[in-house]
């Protein structure tokens, strides 16, 4: 059996829980370490108790680069009785630094996996600051066996021009995990609820205050036939006033946190369109990403709202499905949605619910091939032939 170490920047991430469920379900034995964003140390992911790497805090930047040089030094003893890994996945940058550490606490060679399923603003900037950052991470990642990442706009527009990784690239989409196949056809019509009003869920890492602004402009101009549903973590570095904006706002409400994928299907059954548009990093990451809010919406049959120029615009105009706004203006929003009635709603439904379930979900059968992809790493001495970055 596979043993993967997996060290993480935030142990409580929903996203690092899905991975761990889709390695454990592809074959693989999991050891996960990492930071946390709490208090205190978290006592059980997945089943798992996570080694305790120390706290960080969300968007404080030089209080994660101490947190990551004190792991340096530390790390070799906290890792002290975890058995020898077969293969390390390092997940983002910070991580990867301490992946080395960790290879060589265990004193013998272990294939390390660069996942990277962002891209900071900091290593994109065109100052001392960013070269520095990507001279860093081009440094670090001289010999992983792999790179993992979640959008090809990701690689077209910065693992490629800037020449970062030389390894293989795999493409794993933030997709749904789904426990059981489906097949088309297969899935249960499920009714939306009663409109108007309409309503549009913003679900996930609540951290764009652009679109908050917007949708309240929005929901101010419909008069109440449309509201916004928010639910998931609220990033209150982004908004520390995210609380109370949407309480003092009459057609918004915050319902809190939710599990994936216990409550996926609840909660998105109950909007009729998924906000699927993100300016937090205009232009670059937000502009290049294909979030989990894009498939898990659309696995429940939600229709997506996107930016059309964006990567996820692109993706749901090749699928023909979802709203697209040329402009982030409320005038653009109520053009798009503003006259919405049950007969369009309904076409708009039918052909999310017509494409193919697996282009929202992975299953076991994905979960198998990524463990079979990992464990053949383990196997080759030699390096890869990359895929073509250069």
């Amino acid at each position: 059996m596979l043993h993967v170490l997996y060290l993480v920047h935030d142990v409580s991430d929903p996203a690092v829980r899905r991975r761990i469920t889709m390695l454990r379900t592809g074959g693989a034995r999991v050891t996960l370490a990492g930071f946390r964003r709490t208090a205190t140390p978290i006592a059980d992911i997945e089943g798992l108790q996570p080694i305790d790497l120390g706290a960080t805090r969300d968007g404080r930047f030089a209080q994660r680069l101490t947190a990551v040089a004190k792991a340096a030094v530390s790390i070799g003893s906290k890792l002290k009785g975890a058995p020898r890994p077969d293969l390390i996945i390092a997940r983002n940058l910070e991580m990867l630094a301490l992946a080395r550490r960790a290879r060589s606490a265990f004193g013998a060679t272990v294939p390390i996996v660069y996942e990277c399923l962002d891209i900071h603003r900091l290593v994109l900037r065109d100052d001392m600051l960013g070269k520095a950052l990507r001279a860093t991470e081009r440094h670090l990642a001289r010999d992983v066996k792999l790179l993992v990442t979640s959008s090809p706009a990701f690689i077209a527009n910065y693992f490629k021009p800037f020449r970062q990784v030389a390894a293989p690239v795999e493409l794993v989409e933030n997709k749904y995990f789904e426990a059981a196949a489906i097949l088309p056809g297969e899935r249960e019509a499920v009714a939306a609820p009663v409109a108007p009003p309409w309503r549009i869920g913003w679900f996930g890492a609540l951290r764009c205050r652009r679109s908050l602004k917007l949708l309240a402009d929005f929901t101010h101009r419909m008069d109440g036939r449309f509201e916004v549903v928010l639910r998931g973590r609220p990033a209150l570095s982004e908004f520390p006033d995210f609380h109370a904006f949407v309480d003092a706002e009459p057609y918004l409400s915050f319902r809190g946190p939710y599990r994936n994928p216990e409550d996926m299907a609840a909660i998105y059954q109950d909007v009729h369109f998924s906000w699927a548009i993100d300016f937090f990093e205009e232009g670059q990451n937000s502009e290049w990403l294909l979030p989990n809010r894009l498939y898990e919406g659309c696995r429940f049959g939600a229709v997506p709202i996107s930016m059309g120029h964006t990567e996820t615009g692109r993706f749901l105009s090749q699928q023909d499905i979802g709203i697209l706004l040329p402009k982030a203006t409320p005038d653009a929003i109520e053009t798009a949605l503003g006259k919405m009635e049950e007969h369009r709603f309904g076409k708009l439904k039918a052909r999310v619910l017509a494409r193919n379930p697996r282009t929202w979900s992975y299953d076991r059968s994905d979960c198998s091939a990524l463990v079979e992809k990992l464990r053949r790493l383990t196997t080759v001495r030699e390096p890869l032939a990359a895929e073509a970055l250069a």
